[in-house]
């Protein structure tokens, strides 16, 4: 929602005599400029509140005595009977444990409505208790738009000329990529992180999109709901997987030129879905995908959302969604999706299942730039909402490699651990592990390793095919449910292979 679509909404809640307002943002000075652009269109006084200095009115010097302890300031706004906006931040602590603040509030925000005025809390996620809901009316603020940082940019930019020259290198696409990655950024922190970028070499570059990467990892480790994970791998690094391959180097354009993929007609990808047989490489293409594209990965643990007290599960389900799209442009990997939202559940009192539905709604609705890369090995266990059109772009199969990819696999994993492939049998080997899957021939490989280490000689063709004679692969252990698998995705999913 753009700035001014917030600032007609606040102003039809104003009119509606809504004397308690929730302005949903942690950005409190961006929302009291905003505040000033309401009080000038109504046209009512603005007033703020701090702690230091308690209530001044913003056009003129001073402040009202005696204000600085929140509960004597909400006492003075139930008294003064001024028409006027109040603007207060950082309370979500009295909001909480404070009765008399509470009382107080509640008084002022009844006074306010009869009288054309209204007191504006901001504060992200404040929880308003049963008595005050009522009384209430919430409006989000979104995060900075591509205006806002170009603007916030070209200021920056003037005010450091003035002390030096500053070399700006940056193409269209460059300049339209910085601006993306800025994203999820508050004006304050993408001022901080430009300004160190610059002044550390006297130049803005592509190579200085690092820094914004950088500055996003800090918040998203900050939250701890998601981890941040090094992009190392590229798709070379995983064998075969030609179709989604393929899939995947197209969407890529997008990712890279985002200002033309715009104007012809295309948005940002929503994701995949990738299931499959463990071990092929669904996990290793998530990470893959991140470094292809150049953008930071999230891993999303589940797991980390479950919490013993009412309503906490909730609360960080809606924290971990809104750190990723704070990092947007970024890969939101989500492994085993079946095991944090499995069919059946109801143990939790239905925790789970009200997570699924806020879950199933953000895919479906979200605008964020967060391409989700899901896995899943148990189709049985996966609730049948994700594989309905509109979740995934696409939903892709990962089968058991094939003789040419067995041999690419072993390739890779040998030259990996900087031995020849060359003075290898690859063909014999490839023959050899019929129904491996590829973390399958990587543990052949370490295990040989191991035992030519322990010999004290090279790993030989002879070693990896007497680990093999000794593996019971996946596919042979548990070859009634793979062969299940195989069977349900024939005509369901796209091969990734």
């Amino acid at each position: 929602m753009p700035t001014k679509d917030v600032l007609r909404d606040l102003e039809i809640l104003f009119k509606s005599r809504y004397g308690l307002i929730h302005l949903d943002t942690d950005e409190a000075e961006r929302a009291l400029s905003l505040l000033r652009h309401l009080a000038d269109r109504i046209p009512v006084p603005l007033f703020t509140w701090s702690r230091v200095e308690g209530i001044r009115r913003v056009d003129r010097p001073g402040s009202i005595f005696d204000t600085k302890e929140p509960r004597k300031a909400m006492a003075h706004v139930a008294a003064a009977g001024i028409p006027a906006i109040y603007h207060f931040a950082g309370l979500a602590s009295h909001l909480e444990t404070d009765e008399v603040f509470r009382a107080h509030l509640r008084v002022g925000a009844r006074k306010l409505e009869e009288m054309d005025g209204a007191m504006v809390l901001t504060g992200s996620g404040l929880v308003f208790p049963p008595d005050l809901s009522p009384l209430v009316a919430t409006v989000a603020l979104p995060g900075p738009g591509e205006a806002e940082y170009r603007d916030l940019l070209g200021n920056l930019l003037r005010d450091l000329s003035r002390r030096g020259h500053v070399e700006v290198d940056l193409s269209r696409e460059e300049m339209a990529s910085l601006l993306k990655h800025l994203s999820g950024l508050t004006l304050m922190e993408a001022e901080k992180v430009l300004t160190k970028a610059i002044v550390e070499d006297g130049k803005l570059t592509a190579g200085d999109i690092r820094h914004v990467i950088e500055a996003k990892k800090a918040v998203v480790e900050r939250e701890g709901l998601l981890e941040y994970y090094p992009a190392e791998q590229t798709l070379e690094d995983v064998a075969d997987l030609a179709t989604l391959k393929t899939w995947l180097g197209k969407r890529k354009n997008v990712v890279a030129s985002p200002a033309r993929a715009s104007e012809f007609g295309l948005t940002f990808p929503r994701g995949v879905l990738l299931l499959g047989v463990p071990g092929c490489g669904k996990s290793l293409s998530a990470k893959a995908v991140a470094k292809e594209w150049g953008l930071p990965l999230l891993k999303f643990d589940t797991s980390n959302l479950y919490n013993k007290y009412i309503g906490e599960s909730e609360k960080n389900f809606k924290r971990a969604i809104q750190a990723a799209e704070r990092m947007a442009p970024v890969v939101l990997w989500i492994d085993e999706l079946e095991k944090a939202f499995a069919m059946g559940g109801t143990e939790d009192g239905g925790v789970s299942q009200r997570i699924l539905g806020s879950f199933l709604s953000w895919m479906q609705d979200r605008r964020g730039e967060v391409f989700i890369v899901a896995t899943a090995n148990d189709i049985g266990r996966l609730p049948p909402e994700f594989l309905r059109k509109g979740r995934f772009d696409e939903i892709f199969f990962v089968d058991l490699p094939d003789a040419s990819t067995r041999k690419e696999i072993f390739r890779i994993h040998l030259a990996s651990r900087g031995l020849d492939p060359g003075t290898f049998d690859l063909e014999r080997l490839a023959r050899g592990s019929t129904e491996f899957s590829g973390s399958e021939i990587e543990e052949v490989v370490v295990s040989g390793l191991y035992t030519a280490f322990a010999e004290h000689r090279t790993l030989s063709t002879h070693d990896l095919e007497r680990e093999m004679a000794v593996t019971f692969p996946l596919a042979v252990t548990m070859g009634e449910k793979i062969r299940s698998l195989r069977d349900w995705a024939k005509t369901r999913t796209v091969p990734a292979n």
